[in-house]
């Protein structure tokens, strides 16, 4: 597993105040609410070193100016509208997963119910577009419409998620069009926003996009990986998290394209409701790893990341800021699975 590049935790310790100057803007519940969501407080309110995250966006987005010659506090309305907006998909995703743990503590709406989950992240949504609009900037404007256009494809991408859970049948090519939208397109925009309000050319900002984009599927791939394998002293989550929930992810709907028995006893296994005990979790994860889709989730995760860096090869950028997007990059596809 490789160290976490430096961009990880400069990027936090630059955007955190500025994130929270954000969230104070929230009413008396919703700042309460967003705030124990990204680890500042306790549940009761009191102050908490929890773990916020790996903010990969707001770094995107950091780096992005960098690449372009500006310096990376132009980006900062960006970084805290990307992380604003990714945080909004979280609170909204954890209540229709069921999920109750997200980083070790328990889950908004499993707190304080299903509405205060769904008006908390709907302020945070509203907020990310005033965040940037309000930063003065020429280019505010631009940067705000990437992100509504950014917003209106990751729901695709989750509209598209749901759907999949009442079919019986989901192709690899489907569920990478979904991935496009629920992950891609945040990533696309968290790498090309930094950009869009240095004022940097259009080409530029569409091969960072294109960086961004393709790198979304590379994260989604090994999220899924980690979905189903990943040590929930990691993940924060249970292990087998998304077999638990039967989520056709995309080492999933691999596995169920594959012709022969073990597909066809995952289809089964998918379509029998109840909820699923120790043993069968741990013969499903099975089945999917002797069907190879393990092994191909990890390759295409690979390849993926080889593509992202293409998008920047032909791209005059700052060396250092590509160096650094380059090793972000690589770190994603590196995480422990």
């Amino acid at each position: 597993m490789s160290t976490a590049p430096a961009c990880l935790s400069h990027g936090r310790v630059t955007v955190t105040p500025a994130l929270r100057a954000a969230v104070d803007r929230l009413d008396h519940r919703s700042r309460h609410q967003a705030a124990y969501h990204f680890g500042w407080i306790t549940a009761a309110g009191m102050p908490t070193s929890a773990d916020a995250g790996k903010a990969v966006r707001p770094a995107l987005a950091l780096l992005s100016a960098e690449a372009v010659g500006a310096p990376p506090e132009i980006a900062l309305p960006g970084a805290v509208a990307v992380e604003l907006v990714h945080n909004f998909s979280l609170l909204h995703d954890d209540l229709m997963d069921g999920d109750e743990k997200r980083r070790h503590r328990h889950t908004v709406w499993k707190l304080w119910g299903p509405d205060s989950a769904i008006l908390t992240g709907d302020a945070m949504l509203a907020l990310a577009q005033e965040v940037l609009l309000d930063s003065g900037l020429p280019t505010a404007a631009p940067a705000a419409r990437l992100l509504a256009r950014t917003t209106r494809q990751l729901i695709r991408g989750q509209v598209q998620d749901l759907s999949f859970e009442r079919r019986a049948h989901v192709t690899v090519e489907e569920c990478v069009d979904m991935t496009a939208g629920k992950t891609g397109a945040l990533l696309s925009a968290s790498a090309a926003i930094g950009a869009v309000l240095a004022g940097a050319p259009e080409a530029t900002v569409d091969a960072l996009a294109r960086y961004g984009d393709r790198l979304g599927l590379a994260f989604q791939l090994v999220d899924d990986l980690l979905g189903i394998w990943g040590d929930p002293a990691v993940t924060g989550k249970p292990v087998h998290s998304d077999l638990r929930s039967r989520k056709k992810s995309l080492p999933v709907s691999h596995a169920l394209n594959q012709d022969g028995p073990l597909s066809d006893e995952l289809s089964s296994w998918l379509a029998t409701p109840g909820e699923p005990d120790e043993a069968e979790l741990r013969r499903v994860a099975a089945l999917i790893e002797d069907s190879g889709s393990r092994d191909w989730a990890l390759a295409e995760a690979t390849r993926r990341t080889a593509l992202a860096e293409d998008a920047l090869r032909d791209t005059e950028l700052d060396p250092g800021a590509r160096s650094e997007l380059l090793a972000l990059g690589r770190f994603i596809v590196d995480r422990e699975v």
